[in-house]
């Protein structure tokens, strides 16, 4: 791998918290840096207050753990930082690398449910402990990223187009656009995002664009060759003017007019007009069409308008209206009828679920601001938890059950019936055998005795494969498959999963075997108060 796929910074082994460098070294210390131990990736409440998430970052981490290398430059900054330490220290250091070190992944792109590994790192103690800060800051962002765009795109529904538009306003400009496509959208403005991904880049025209032009003077070379035509260019502003006297459109701003008249004149194979900067209905929508028809007669396609304020739902009806009788006056039924319908304006989630449930005629959305940050789950809590140390099973405890972690090397199946929907995911002791479809599993809440079931699935799917052993050992899947992989992992929710009102949790149990060695463990560790 050549760098980060998304054009993110390259981690540096100092793009950590120091605790981890104070930790290794205590380990080192101890003598405990060699010994075994395996650590879980995992989250525990669902972002956005649904249920699901999808797991990204993977193809990042990899590219971290095959280039971690201590050099002599950080070596020196280290005896600065950490002045007080044995001199051994730092040589062992010198050496240290993930060549002993075994990572098992989902496939990035996959429904992940809470408590369910995403990750499972195995090797000794002190590289694998000193992975945490990279492997978090590598993939919850992008796994919050991903899992908002998916939800967007269940709220627009599949047959409206989805842009992202949020370089301007992200906290990580490139690995926001980059993961919002990968989660459902169909493009970004991104340049280099887009370019990364194989895309085109995708935009509009701007404000201040408009804002320059002021009279139809302005306009220096109204010119324009017809497609099929001779080759000799034409006065394309008289045929917009002709269609402006036909139609009407005569107290539209002739400033704004001239600007359309303008890109068009520049852009003529893609010409999208952002109509709102004086009136959307009395100026912006009349002069789209008169430049649109005029595009139509020179033998170009128009592709639409976007609606940057106001009421977008009512605009975009009363758009298509004008649209429709403009076509009719004009004679040309099918040039602005047929023209896209894009909004943006701070859209979020929940404006998209608002307009789901009201008329309108919007075929697209440029969506920025609540995306990229990822509103209402700006942080996604991933947490990378010690499971197993020297060969045992180690548990954290805590008086919040939530906070209780699943001790082991587990591996995790996902449970699908015969509706092709998930039943649930099963967490197993790694090495136990897998469950097998149309034969009888008996699952167990990890936390709740009574609640259990016997469940015979029709399919089992494997979640996590070794990715790393010493070295990268699974191919992986470049962006547009992650993202054909992500399309299809929504398929398995069922509608009350998706809902945004109370969705319905998917189930997460573990076997047996796991429940009760990990209740006997937690018996073992828990402090018995004594009562007087």
């Amino acid at each position: 791998m050549n760098g980060m796929t998304t054009s993110g910074p390259t981690a540096s082994v100092f793009m950590t918290d120091f605790y981890q460098m104070t930790s290794a070294y205590a380990l080192w210390k101890s003598g405990k840096h060699n010994e075994r131990a395996v650590y879980d990736y995992f989250y525990r409440t669902p972002p956005f207050g649904g249920v699901y998430a999808l797991f990204a970052g993977l193809r990042d981490l990899l590219d971290y753990v095959a280039r971690f290398r201590y050099t002599p430059e950080k070596i020196a900054r280290m005896r600065e930082l950490l002045p007080r330490v044995e001199p051994e220290f730092f040589a062992w250091l010198a050496g240290l690398d993930y060549s002993d070190v075994r990572i098992y992944a989902m496939r990035e792109g996959s429904l992940a449910f809470p408590r369910v590994p995403m990750i499972r790192v195995e090797g000794p103690a002190a590289p694998a402990q000193m992975l945490e800060t990279h492997l978090l800051a590598l993939c919850n962002f992008p796994s919050g990223i991903m899992t908002n765009a998916a939800r967007y795109r269940v709220a627009a529904g599949d047959d409206k187009i989805l842009l992202e538009f949020g370089l301007r306003r992200a906290q990580d400009g490139n690995r926001a656009s980059h993961y919002a496509v990968l989660g459902g959208f169909d493009g970004t403005s991104n340049v280099e995002a887009a370019g990364i991904l194989g895309e085109a880049p995708k935009g509009t025209m701007m404000h201040a664009f408009i804002e320059m032009f002021s009279r139809l003077g302005d306009i220096k070379n109204p010119m324009l060759k017809r497609v099929g035509g001779a080759g000799i260019a034409e006065n394309f502003t008289d045929e917009v003017l002709e269609f402006r006297r036909l139609l009407g459109y005569d107290n539209t701003n002739d400033g704004e007019l001239a600007a359309f008249i303008a890109y068009a004149l520049a852009h003529p194979h893609s010409f999208l007009a952002l109509v709102d900067t004086y009136d959307t209905l009395l100026s912006g929508v009349p002069n789209f069409a008169c430049v649109a028809l005029a595009l139509s007669r020179f033998g170009y396609a128009p592709v639409g308008i976007r609606i940057d304020s106001g009421d977008l739902a009512f605009l975009s009806r009363e758009a298509r209206r004008i649209f429709r009788v403009s076509d009719s006056a004009a004679g040309t039924p099918v040039v602005c009828s047929r023209a896209k319908i894009f909004v943006s304006n701070d859209v979020n989630e929940a404006t998209l679920w608002a307009l789901r449930a009201q008329p309108h005629e919007i075929n697209g959305y440029g969506i920025g601001t609540h995306l990229v940050t990822c509103e209402g789950s700006p942080a996604f809590n991933g947490v990378y938890k010690l499971v197993a140390h020297g060969g045992a099973a180690r548990i954290k405890l805590s008086d919040t059950v939530e906070k209780v972690t699943i001790p082991g090397a587990k591996d995790a199946y996902r449970l699908i019936g015969g509706d092709g929907k998930i039943i649930l995911d099963l967490m197993v002791e790694a090495g136990f055998p897998a469950p097998s479809p149309g034969e009888k599993v008996f699952a167990r809440h990890p936390f709740i005795e009574g609640k259990r079931a016997h469940i015979i699935p029709t399919r089992v799917i494997p979640l996590l494969d070794l990715v790393w052993d010493g070295r990268i050992v699974a191919a992986l899947p470049e962006p547009q498959a992650v993202k054909r992989h992500a399309e299809a992992q929504m398929e398995f929710l069922r509608e009350d999963h998706l809902r945004p009102l109370n969705p319905t949790p998917v189930k997460v149990s573990v076997s047996g075997e796991l429940y009760r060695s990990m209740h006997e463990l937690w018996m073992r560790e828990a402090p018995v108060p004594t009562l007087q």
